[in-house]
């Protein structure tokens, strides 16, 4: 350490310092778990999941209860079959409904789950029956360009008549 100055040395352990809490905040609150969590496996069957992904959230009435850990096709019904991990202390009924949803027009998509009110409680590898899958936001704005366009065309149509003049304003 001939080199060096102590007030070197004290800069680079308070960077190394710093860095080291900054990664452990940034893992802290990822959303991601190192290890396995305690909770319940849950499927659920979509038509469409545009834009989820795995680490996508589950939430109920807004708050985050679990992650979609894997996504795959039913070979035999061609539906996307969405696996999810949720809390196990939640007690979600097997009437429970899951419907995909964005979070915000350019943001990504999660699970938003809605408790059922049924007496029988979904089990660790239930089945969510009750979906609805996630809206091509892309198809509503073409459909709704096709319905203006073609209400436009209707109106000059309208306008350009068959020819004959409009009949003129009785005079009192």
């Amino acid at each position: 350490m001939k080199g060096r100055s102590l007030a070197e040395v004290l800069a680079g352990a308070v960077v190394l310092v710093v860095a080291v809490v900054f990664l452990a905040y940034a893992a802290n609150n990822s959303g991601k778990s190192l290890g396995t969590s305690s909770g319940i496996n849950l499927r659920a069957r979509f038509d469409r999941i545009d834009g989820l992904a795995n680490g996508s959230d589950v939430r109920i009435a807004g708050v985050r209860v679990g992650s979609v850990t894997a996504e795959r096709i039913d070979p035999r019904t061609f539906l996307a079959e969405v696996t999810m991990r949720i809390d196990s202390g939640l007690n979600l009924p097997d009437d429970s409904s899951a419907e995909i949803t964005s979070e915000s027009l350019l943001g990504g998509k999660y699970i938003a789950l809605v408790p059922g009110g049924s007496d029988k409680l979904l089990k660790d590898g239930g089945e969510i029956t009750i979906t609805q899958s996630a809206v091509s936001l892309e198809s509503l704005l073409g459909k709704f360009i096709f319905s203006v366009t073609q209400m436009n065309s209707n109106h000059s149509d309208d306008d350009q008549g068959n020819g004959t003049p409009a009949p003129a304003p009785a005079r009192p």
